[in-house]
């Protein structure tokens, strides 16, 4: 993948994340877990910091419906 398709990808999903009022990693560990393809979700921090941010995704979970979700889908399809 180069490296404009990787940009394109990653502002996609900062606007997802910009819209749910949340940061990427957030985002990130949300739609892990609710992926149905994953069954744990391993996070690491390094700062205490890390692991009450990290914590949060679990509310932005319930804010992951149907069309957001497609949004996300649609984001990792991006083109530049």
């Amino acid at each position: 993948m180069n490296n404009e398709k990787t940009k394109a990808k990653v502002r996609a999903l900062k606007a997802i994340s910009d819209d749910l009022d949340c940061t990427l990693a957030q985002l990130s560990l949300a739609w892990c877990a609710k992926n149905p393809r994953v069954s744990t979700v391993i996070t690491g921090a390094s700062r205490v910091e890390q692991v009450r941010e990290n914590l949060v995704a679990i509310d932005v979970l319930d804010r992951l419906d149907a069309p957001t979700m497609e949004r996300i889908e649609e984001a990792l399809r991006a083109r530049p």
